[in-house]
């Protein structure tokens, strides 16, 4: 990060509109080094992007709106009458899974049928009862649950509620709604001294700094509506100069979409760009706009997926379901960033996706409010076979568009989140089904990050497998001619933290029926080298040729290479599934061809 040392230390300031009129000079003073007329607005002694960012969030716009703005819908359209059928399945007693007061609200404000409203003020002030009752009887109330996960939808509905039915509520319901929606808001920013009702209820105060991090999301969309539907001048301050900064400065650094916790996780960012949009139409100001990674999501998942449009790149953990299937989550996603960038070229990307995906609409009911109105967006069919996604390390590439096409994926970026997996080097490959993936897709708990489950080296000393260090950066170039593609991946980096391990470097080329993978590495001696393939099917030895579903798998360095095949199931039958790996040993350079011409 760009940073500048601030000569005289300035401490806790208070930022004055005022300050506004001097935009140009600041920015030019903190280009040249010049510190005079600099406000640390994050009290850390440096001036940093982070500084100018909350600068230009005082000066863009107000840190105000007036209240929670509703969601886009239209009344005609098929996906709102579909929700409001859904609705009124709740009003007449029959509630469905995950039914929320938001869900009444949406309803209330594009109809004004007073049913809906009522049901919501019920539901609201009934929570809050509860939450009231546990905080009285000095016990934790829910949503402290899960280090405050779920505080996101908790106080957003409670605010949504009491921004759009605020003339119904008693002066009494207000009063108790804001008290607890306030303790629960700054329990989160303040964790160490977080109480309920009197009582200490310290706890970790997990990600509360880290805007990569999908509980991040959630700790500000909670602030970020009940600041706008109380008017708290304080909360839209504190998201102003600090929290919505750190956050747009963060994906700066992600310019090609996706997220750095890996697909499954990164879902997560359907929330961050409902985030974007919810403050663009209350205060002016779009977040999103910062960077391209927004615009550019729509790009990653239009790649991430597979040619038959029904499951995604297993990348991180899937904690919800192993095998990567589309949901209405990753429709979710695209659909709020296309609603921040309706009219690009990648908008009409996302508009041929969406309307070609398996999830061609919403699934649950509780996901209906997502989808309000037709996607109207003029299809632009997606020509690139190719893409990479700066700042996740992930690439992506396939023989076609058609749902016959040979699909791959290589990953070689950093590895600096609790929910991605040490896979620096990994490959993935599809056609018609899974061919070579990570084993994490066959276990029951969707969380196995072990580095023997990828398809990459392993490197072990003995009995210890040596694994990438955390917060390391492995790195990725790639060529694309006329249908060859070749990924040169730079692993080194990843394994600083082990010193026998001098030197991995993986070339992956690939057409439309060949993987040719070779690996050049550099190791202490006491370090062996093995080359892992993860597979569905199960392998088969055929000659001097392993073969796997629809994989020919020759060894060309060494030619003669020791061949182990290891069934997953064996190693712990209530965990794995089902899944195998193949496994080349006795060299410390490899070269692989993988034929995908098998029927």
């Amino acid at each position: 990060m760009t940073r500048l040392a601030v000569i005289a230390i300035f401490g806790i300031q208070l930022f004055a509109q005022g300050d506004c009129d001097m935009l140009g000079a600041y920015l030019q003073a903190w280009s040249t080094d010049q510190t005079n007329g600099l406000v640390d607005h994050l009290s850390d002694n440096w001036i940093d992007v982070r500084d100018i960012a909350a600068h230009r969030n005082r000066c863009d716009a107000p840190c105000t709106g007036p209240g929670i703005p509703m969601v886009p819908y239209d009344l005609a359209s098929t996906e709102f009458a579909r929700f409001l059928s859904w609705v009124d399945q709740a009003v007449a007693g029959s509630p469905g899974y995950n039914f929320s007061a938001t869900d009444a609200m949406i309803a209330y404000q594009a109809t004004g049928v007073q049913a809906y409203v009522d049901l919501a003020i019920e539901m609201t002030d009934d929570f809050v009862s509860s939450e009231e009752a546990l905080i009285g009887s000095a016990m934790r109330p829910t949503v402290a649950y899960d280090s405050y996960l779920y505080i996101g939808e908790i106080i957003g509905d409670l605010a949504t509620t009491y921004d759009w039915a605020f003339d119904q509520l008693t002066v009494t319901q207000r009063n108790r709604w804001s008290a607890y929606a306030e303790q629960a808001i700054w329990n989160v920013w303040n964790y160490d001294n977080a109480q309920w009702g009197g009582n200490p209820f310290p706890w970790s105060g997990w990600s509360i700094n880290n805007p990569g991090n999908n509980y991040y999301y959630s700790f500000v969309e909670a602030t970020m509506l009940w600041g706008l539907a109380s008017q708290n001048a304080t909360w839209l301050d504190f998201l102003c100069t600090d929290k919505l900064p750190a956050l747009a400065t963060y994906f700066t650094q992600i310019p090609g979409g996706g997220s750095q916790e890996g697909t499954g996780y990164g879902t997560s960012h359907a929330r961050l760009f409902r985030i974007y949009r919810i403050w663009r139409d209350a205060t002016g100001q779009d977040l999103s706009n910062f960077s391209t990674h927004t615009i550019n999501s729509m790009e990653y998942w239009l790649h991430a997926v597979v040619p038959t449009l029904d499951y995604f790149a297993p990348l991180g953990d899937q904690a919800r379901v192993s095998t990567a299937p589309l949901y209405d989550y990753q429709r979710n996603l695209v659909l709020r960033a296309l609603d921040l960038n309706a009219g690009t070229l990648q908008a009409g990307h996302a508009a041929w996706w969406l309307n070609r995906i398996s999830i061609f609409q919403m699934t649950s009911g509780f996901n209906f409010k997502h989808e309000l109105q037709a996607v109207t967006e003029p299809e632009m069919a997606p020509t690139d076979l190719v893409y990479f996604s700066e700042g996740t390390g992930h690439l992506f590439a396939r023989s076609d568009w058609t749902t016959q096409a040979t699909w791959i994926s290589v990953s070689a970026g950093p590895y600096r989140e609790s929910h991605d997996h040490p896979d620096q080097g990994a490959f993935s490959i599809y056609k018609d089904s899974w061919q070579a993936v990570a084993q994490n897709i066959h276990t029951h708990s969707g969380i196995f990050q072990d580095v023997t489950g990828h398809n990459v080296l392993r490197f072990q000393q003995g009995a210890t497998v040596l694994s990438p260090g955390y917060d390391t950066y492995g790195t990725q170039t790639h060529s694309w001619d006329s249908g060859d593609l070749v990924v040169q991946a730079n692993l080194t980096p990843s394994f600083v933290n082990h010193p026998d391990i001098l030197s991995w470097n993986r070339v992956v080329r690939f057409n439309q029926t060949l993987v040719k993978v070779t690996d050049a590495t550099s190791v202490q001696n006491g370090v062996t080298v093995n080359w892992q393939l993860n597979t569905p099917a199960q392998p088969v030895i055929v000659g001097n040729e392993i073969h796997a579903g629809a994989l020919r798998i020759v060894p060309i360095v060494p030619a003669a290479p020791t061949i182990q095949i290891l069934d997953w199931t064996t190693v712990d039958p209530s965990e794995h599934l089902s899944g195998y790996r193949i496994e080349l040993g006795g060299s410390t350079q490899y070269e692989v061809d993988i034929h995908i011409d098998l029927p």
